[in-house]
């Protein structure tokens, strides 16, 4: 099975580099399923129904989330009726509006688990994720032995320490929020792939996603929107191929295209 993670996709830009570039990248690597982080979907903070409809509409069969889950209160009834299309992180609250875990069933019978989880370092998440997907493993591995795990938080250590603590149970850890993608994709010791984050799908002309102008603004002590940019977007993801069978990561790859003309 060969599985297609795009990191956060941000505001309409990310939304466009998904639509143009996903069925060339699909196509290219054989990709089986095609799983996205939309948190950053609607305007670069929270996810609509129509953010939504727009990248399952483009090929995407399941959105993943983070912090921004709330951002916009209008996804909640939404969600509601598609538990198994968007997830929110599986350690939030009980009661939380949505589910964090949910399987892709594809019609060869195949089956890809996929676990959403948030970080605690530097984020306001209060149940560990390390205790909270334990249980989650355990009933999806009932279903498949395939498991995509994505950890949407700040600190590089702690989504390291993630893949360490699923390395050889779950088939692949993905780190995503940070946008930035990194260059340290492997399979770990006991055949789980793993990256620290997956970059995002949006504009690498700013920072991580937003104006220049307005983040230097805020960095500087004074008061300014966010408003996303607009040039140089490129869809940013990881490709991994999972062995059926035993639910081991064969290999991880990572995916950088540009869209033509930004």
């Amino acid at each position: 099975m060969k599985v297609l993670f795009m990191g956060d996709v941000v505001g309409r830009p990310g939304l466009q580099a998904v639509r143009t570039l996903l069925p060339r990248v699909r196509a290219q690597h054989g990709v089986d399923v095609v799983v996205a982080n939309a948190e950053n979907s609607d305007q670069g903070s929270g996810i609509t129904s129509e953010t939504a409809h727009y990248l399952l509409d483009s090929g995407v069969q399941l959105l993943t989330s983070g912090n921004h889950f709330y951002s916009k209160k209008a996804i909640l009834p939404w969600v509601k009726e598609h538990p198994d299309l968007l997830l929110r992180p599986a350690n939030y609250p009980k009661g939380t509006p949505g589910k964090g875990h949910s399987v892709v069933k594809l019609p060869d019978g195949r089956a890809l688990g996929v676990i959403n989880l948030e970080g605690r370092v530097f984020m306001r998440t209060e149940a560990s994720p390390f205790e909270v997907v334990e249980g989650l493993v355990e009933e999806l591995r009932q279903q498949t032995p395939c498991i995509l795990v994505d950890m949407h938080c700040e600190a590089s250590s702690e989504k390291n320490a993630m893949g360490v603590h699923l390395d050889g149970r779950v088939s692949v850890v993905v780190g995503t929020h940070t946008h930035v993608q990194t260059a340290d994709e492997r399979i770990l010791p006991g055949g789980t792939a793993f990256i620290t984050d997956v970059g995002m799908c949006g504009p690498l002309d700013s920072v991580i996603g937003m104006k220049k102008e307005s983040s230097l603004t805020r960095f500087l002590g004074k008061p300014a929107p966010y408003e996303v940019a607009e040039r140089l977007v490129y869809l940013q993801g990881v490709v991994v191929d999972i062995d059926d069978a035993t639910g081991q990561g064969r290999s991880i790859h990572r995916v950088r295209e540009h869209l033509p003309g930004t």
